[in-house]
């Protein structure tokens, strides 16, 4: 049997950025694992990944939560740091 860490681990993803994605979809955790590993396996899924923490920094800085802004801000570096060949501009 599976846990979720070894789902997690066969993901590509770290648990922020899972966490980022099930936020966005509205889908509990382990399914993002899913959804996750779906995306970064194909052509452009690294930049969708890359917009959907972009798109819930954007959520969160107009709920004026700084604290979650900051905390996205970090994972969507790593994200960035961790997939370079999917790099892109900043402001898109």
């Amino acid at each position: 049997m599976l846990t979720y860490e070894d789902c997690l681990a066969l993901s590509g993803l770290t648990e922020e950025e899972i966490e980022a994605i099930s936020e966005h979809e509205h889908i509990p955790e382990i399914v993002a694992v899913e959804y996750g590993h779906y995306l970064i396996e194909m052509p452009d899924g690294s930049r969708r990944i890359r917009r959907i923490i972009l798109d819930d920094i954007e959520v969160a800085r107009a709920a004026g939560h700084d604290d979650q802004v900051a905390r996205l801000r970090v994972v969507l570096a790593h994200f960035i740091a961790t997939h370079p060949q999917h790099r892109h501009r900043r402001n898109t």
